[in-house]
Order: C-alpha cells, then structure tokens, then sequence
C-alpha cells in the first residue's frame, strides 16, 4: 500500500479498545491519515461537511456492524453504511463484524458494502488486502479517467 500523497482513512467502530488497536495498526502505514469515530453519527456528521467531489473525502471507510454496545439508540452499521451511500456513492465502505453468519455478509453487500471481514485472528490481514485492493481500484480509475480526457 504505497502511494505518494496521503489519504483519509476513516475508522468507525463503538469498541474503543478495537478502534485503537486499529488506530494503532493503521498508524504504521504513513499514507494514511487516520480518523476514528466512536459512532456512525460523528462519522456521518463529518462527512456531510466534505463537497461530494472533494479530495478530502475518505479513500475507505472501515465500519463496524454493531455500533449499538454503548447506546442503544446509536444508528446501527447498515444504517451509517446507507447513509454514507446517500452522501456519496463513492466512498468505499468495509463492513467489519464478529458475525460468523451468512446472511449478515449477504445483507451488507445488499447495502453496497465494499467487502465484510468478520472480526478474528486474520482480520488485520484481511483488511489490508481489501484496501490495497481498493486503492489499487481507484489508482487505475484514476489513471484510466485521464487517459479518456485526453482521447
């Protein structure tokens, strides 16, 4: 995962010793500007103030499933994932859940999720490979959207 210009990577999860182990991977990767979110709300309210075509908007989203631990009332992941999807399509979102079920998979790629990674021993890993993966995507959008203008 190298790129010469930095990127906002927006990490979303209500567990805060799970959003700082994740903090704390990420922070290894000098790419990345990391931010952390302890509720779907905050992330959806800072998202709202960036324009739709802005360079500030996050390169990926990593967004917990259950976002309900800490209030009952807070949005749950499908319902931040659908709303980020209404601000902008675009952003790419990986849904992260200790869900071992089918159909909790199933349904977050309903919601246009990027990728779902159940939370264990690999998902570090997991995750790493799907946001590579993401990049590695928009690079080449990038680079083919250039091309195109130039045809």
């Amino acid at each position: 995962m190298t790129n010469d210009k930095k990127r906002k990577l927006y990490l979303v999860d209500d567990d805060a010793l799970f959003l700082k182990v994740l903090q704390f991977e990420f922070i290894k990767y000098p790419e990345f500007v990391i931010e952390a979110f302890p509720t779907g709300e905050l992330c959806l309210k800072q998202l709202a103030t960036i324009d739709k075509n802005s360079p500030d908007n996050p390169a990926v989203i990593v967004l917990d499933y259950h976002l309900d631990s800490v209030d009952k009332n807070a949005m749950n992941g499908l319902q931040v994932l659908d709303a980020i999807k209404a601000l902008n399509p675009a952003i790419p979102v990986i849904m992260l859940s200790s869900q071992d079920k089918i159909e909790v998979a199933v349904n977050c790629m309903k919601y246009k999720a990027y990728d779902y990674i159940i939370k264990s021993e690999t998902a570090f890993i997991r995750l790493q490979k799907a946001i590579a993966a993401i990049l590695h995507d928009q690079k080449r959008e990038k680079e083919l959207s250039w091309y195109m203008e130039r045809m």
